[in-house]
């Protein structure tokens, strides 16, 4: 291909030949990025092949179509105007009709009122309808819209840090489950939890939350074996690490040695057989996954991704992988059975959640990609990127830009087969939750991919179906009853907050993100209303730790700056934005005195959370550092080694945290400020 069919045939893929740094300039995506783009969708070399196959993929009935709820229906492919339909809806009804013609000639299904999936009969196939209504579920669908009179308030929590008696070392549910009921008799609508995706079982030096083996299990060393009924009685592991930060490879080691008892003892439970059952390819995938990965890794550690795997075993239906799996079937009946633990513990903690009169419980986080080497990868190969990883472009705060090493859906894919994989992660996200945070909410719409071998900046944006992808999550969210938050923070698409705004997500507003150009802090009660409004972020300093400039001193002991200039001049910066900081506090009526100094940061938090507490944002939540007021952050981006990331456990035991009058106050002082107008 030439370098224009190249870019012609880039831009009917999907993938943008041409992207916008963040002084304004437009750059062009070089020709081998966008080869190897294309190589990763699948799509031939031959421009002529590759748009023929674009267009048979356009042209012919999908799988599924999605269409909203109301006037307007859905272009039906492969379909002319006039030919009768046959729509079985999902509760037996059966309308029989004749497809419309639209404005540019296209056969189009009619109207539809009734959300849900339905099944459409054509002459020339049949295909899936999946109605959505037009907005996700709300927090007045869910009856939080006014919780206890004020506009309702949650709080934030790392699961791993969270400290309860027996838990081996490692946050577990029934440390969250104790949080949301102490923080549910005290006003709470919700807890938002970090990600609970599988990680590596036979690697558990691989611990970052937002980097899972898979998305679609748990992470068992989250399982709370005591919440489980039926299960017989261990005594707490001899040694257990109290300290301030987790030992992850000694902590899971202890965990996974316990569950195994377990596993020996009550491998004949019920409730596990029917669990495995019910749960079907999606869990036995991921099982045989983990058996064969500790197989792979404990016999030669550097094949730590399967794509280093001999062939017989890459794929999870080769006779090699069914070979291994008939011969360590205890092996994965034991992983399967961890899953059952960790489903069944979540599960009660969500109950225990509502039961404490929690509006909506947890509020679940989906990682935007997952690792490459992982489970999801490996049994989903059809459906993930390959040679290409999810990152970031070039911004003021990542120079070179960023590769998180994750992969994603391929969007052809995901549509050719009907958005499954989608609606599949999506079903195992909601299971147990009452929300869902989509980290990275843009990567509905566009994701930044790197090819393989490639620098950060070396990239393209690869667009997705994001209308398709939109009613999904809201059909979905209607079915779970659960609301939706979509962490739109960074470079955004243009109009991609009023797409949120539409499809009824809300979006996340930061305290130190909502200055005027000036340099002005931005007044609370101009907020966004569609939004949830917070003081920090994992990935950013607590209160104090800002106040202080305690994310300055690490970046500058990591030789995260360029220079000693630049830290000094982040210094300066810090300290009038510190001065601005305070006269919005002032302004809003959240401080009444002049700045304090820099280590002087208890009326910093006090007026940190009146002020955030009384934005005009829908919800309010509240990271549990900022509540205790702790002056370090869960996560250093940038970082790998050097800052204990992912690693912090918080001072005394999980339902007694709020106990302490000045939490207890802070509370008071953030429900007290949550606006008290119709909500």
């Amino acid at each position: 291909m030439t370098d224009a069919e190249l870019r012609e045939t880039s831009e009917a893929a999907g993938i943008a030949t041409v992207w916008r740094d963040v002084r304004g300039q437009d750059k062009q995506v070089a020709p081998d990025t966008l080869r190897a783009v294309l190589d990763a969708l699948g799509l031939p070399a031959d421009r002529s092949e590759a748009q023929a196959l674009l267009g048979r993929l356009a042209e012919a009935l999908p799988p599924l179509l999605t269409l909203t709820c109301g006037p307007d229906g859905c272009a039906v492919p492969g379909s002319m105007p006039g030919d009768r339909f046959r729509l079985d809806l999902e509760d037996g009804e059966r309308i029989e009709g004749k497809l419309d013609m639209g404005w540019a000639g296209e056969a189009r299904m009619p109207a539809l009122d009734r959300p849900g999936y339905h099944r459409l009969t054509l002459d020339g196939g049949h295909t899936t309808i999946a109605a959505a209504p037009p907005r996700c579920f709300s927090l007045e669908d869910a009856g939080a819209g006014r919780h206890r009179g004020a506009a309702p308030w949650a709080l934030a929590a790392q699961i791993y840090s969270l400290r309860t008696s027996g838990d081996g070392g490692i946050g577990d549910f029934g440390g969250v489950a104790a949080l949301a009921r102490d923080a549910a008799r005290r006003g709470a609508a919700a807890l938002a939890v970090s990600p609970a995706h599988a990680l590596f079982a036979a690697d558990t030096g691989k611990y970052g939350p937002y980097a899972p083996s898979s998305r679609l299990a748990l992470n068992v060393l989250h399982a709370a074996p005591a919440m489980v009924p039926g299960l017989p009685h261990l005594p707490p592991p001899a040694e257990e690490d109290r300290g301030e930060l987790i030992d992850w490879p000694a902590a899971a080691a202890r965990k996974l040695a316990r569950m195994r008892a377990l596993f020996d003892a009550a491998s004949d439970h019920p409730d596990f057989a029917a669990f495995r059952n019910d749960a079907g390819p999606r869990l036995e995938d991921h099982a045989r996954f983990e058996a064969l990965h500790a197989h792979m890794f404990a016999q030669n550690p550097p094949r730590w991704s399967w794509r280093e795997w001999p062939e017989e075993f890459r794929a999870p239906d080769s006779p090699g992988a069914a070979r291994f799996f008939r011969e360590n079937a205890r092996e994965v009946a034991f992983h399967a059975f961890c899953q059952w633990l960790a489903d069944a513990s979540l599960g009660a903690a969500q109950r225990a959640a509502r039961e404490a009169g929690m509006p909506i419980g947890l509020i679940a986080d989906l990682a935007v990609g997952t690792d490459g080497g992982g489970s999801h990868a490996w049994s989903r190969q059809a459906e993930i990127l390959s040679d290409v990883a999810v990152g970031a472009p070039p911004d003021i705060f990542s120079p070179l830009g960023q590769d998180w090493g994750l992969t994603a859906f391929s969007p052809l894919a995901m549509r050719a087969a009907g958005f499954g994989a989608f609606r599949e992660l999506l079903t195992a996200n909601l299971r147990h939750a009452g929300g869902l945070r989509v980290d990275h909410a843009m990567g509905l719409q566009r994701l930044w991919v790197v090819p393989k071998g490639a620098g950060a900046a070396d990239g393209a944006y690869l667009r997705y179906p994001v209308d398709d992808l939109l009613r999904l999550l809201a059909l979905e969210s209607h079915r779970r009853r659960a609301v939706v938050i979509g962490e739109d923070l960074g470079t955004l698409p243009e109009g991609f907050h009023d797409r949120m705004e539409k499809a009824g997500i809300l979006g996340m507003r930061v305290l130190w993100f909502e200055q005027e150009k000036d340099g002005s802090f931005r007044p609370p009660a101009h907020w966004s209303r569609e939004a949830a409004a917070m003081t920090t972020t994992h990935d950013l300093p607590t209160v104090l730790g800002w106040w202080r400039g305690r994310d300055i001193e690490w970046r500058e002991s990591l030789s995260l700056f360029p220079s000693a200039e630049t830290a000094e001049e982040e210094r300066r910066r810090r300290g009038h934005d510190r001065e601005a900081l305070w006269a919005a506090f002032r302004d809003s009526g959240a401080a009444d005195r002049g700045t304090p100094e820099a280590e002087d940061t208890d009326p910093v938090l006090d007026a940190a959370l009146a002020h955030t507490g009384a934005a005009a944002c829908r919800l309010a939540i509240l990271p549990l550092e900022d509540a205790l007021g702790l002056p370090e952050q869960p996560n250093l981006p940038g970082t790998v080694e050097g800052h204990p990331n992912w690693r912090r456990r918080l001072p005394g035991e999980a339902g007694m945290l709020l106990d302490d009058p000045r939490v207890s106050r802070r509370l008071e002082a953030l429900a007290r400020a949550r606006p008290r107008d119709e909500a």
